[in-house]
């Protein structure tokens, strides 16, 4: 591969992209302020580098996986920062869900030194981070997209071009209410079979084949059933996503009634000290409400002692 590339920002999501991308072949430069994230990528043939300048002087294409606008602003445009080393015709591709209008100016920013950028959010979560199937929804000119469309492929399945700058942000807040209101819902539905005393995971099965069904319902229903709350997408980063959506919304006009109310419940969720499980965890919201525990086998209407 011609290309070189760097990647800044190596957790959940960004760790397992970056082994992918050299599994595809690429020489990888990486930077994060975790150093045992770091020696984990360095181990299967990454080098690191001191700062993202450092990154940013020794790739092609600099990938930022950030947890929000702050960061990658900060790591953008702050001294020993990507522009500091970046080189003119280089491609700066954030694959952090950030705010549009941040996006937007941090194109408008880049442009002026020459350096090209594209908004390229993800969708799927650590399972399809891992096995390299990602959806990666883009923005920017279409002739940039065109010249790292291979990196995208090393680590998604499904990637389009959505729009300019800004618009591939915007398609992931769009994602991240749909997502998280399915799992809203599908919390609900949960505590009422449990509650009502009949097997959930029969009803699961009984269900998934037909309208109801969804990726989300597959997904989330077996990590309930089992108490597994461990984050691939956690309370924290939906909970900032949300708040991104109701921002932008407000910014130009859009009343969204139901993804209100689910930052509250997120918030909630804070409160009770389950910011960093998994977003699955809005079901523990509503089983607080009913006094009820969704889990295998019949509740026979019994109230949960342990609402872990």
């Amino acid at each position: 591969m011609e290309q070189k590339v760097g990647f800044i920002g190596l957790g959940i999501m960004g760790k397992p992209m970056s082994l992918n991308l050299m599994k595809a072949g690429y020489s990888l430069t990486v930077f994060d302020l975790n150093q045992e994230s770091v020696n984990a990528v360095v181990n299967k043939g990454a080098i690191a580098a001191s700062s993202p300048k450092e990154v940013a002087e020794r790739s092609d294409v600099i990938i930022t996986m950030l947890p929000a606008s702050k960061h990658v602003e900060q790591v953008v445009l702050a001294e020993n920062g990507i522009l500091e080393g970046a080189k003119e015709g280089s491609v700066i591709i954030d694959m952090s869900s950030i705010t549009p209008d941040v996006s937007r100016a941090l194109a408008d920013q880049t442009a002026k030194q020459g350096v090209e950028m594209l908004d390229a959010p993800v969708s799927g979560g650590e399972p399809k981070a891992i096995d390299g199937t990602l959806a990666i929804m883009v923005g920017g000119k279409e002739e940039v997209f065109e010249r790292v469309l291979s990196v995208l492929y090393g680590m998604g399945k499904d990637v389009t071009l959505v729009g300019q700058n800004g618009c591939g942000v915007t398609a992931k807040l769009a994602n991240q209410i749909i997502v998280n209101l399915n799992i809203a819902a599908m919390s609900e539905a949960l505590v009422l079979a449990a509650k009502a005393g009949i097997d959930v995971e029969k009803m699961y099965k009984a269900i998934r084949g037909g309208l109801a069904g969804s990726a989300v319902l597959d997904a989330k229903v077996p990590m309930i059933l089992d108490r597994n709350f461990v984050a691939g997408g956690s309370i924290a980063i939906n909970m900032k996503d949300i708040g991104n959506v109701m921002d932008t919304a407000h910014d130009i006009g859009v009343p969204l009634p139901l993804s209100s109310q689910l930052l509250e419940i997120f918030h909630s969720l804070k409160v009770d000290g389950k910011i960093n499980d998994d977003h699955g965890s809005i079901v523990r919201y509503y089983e607080k409400l009913a006094q009820v525990e969704v889990k295998r086998g019949i509740n026979h209407d019994e109230k949960s002692e342990s609402l872990r």
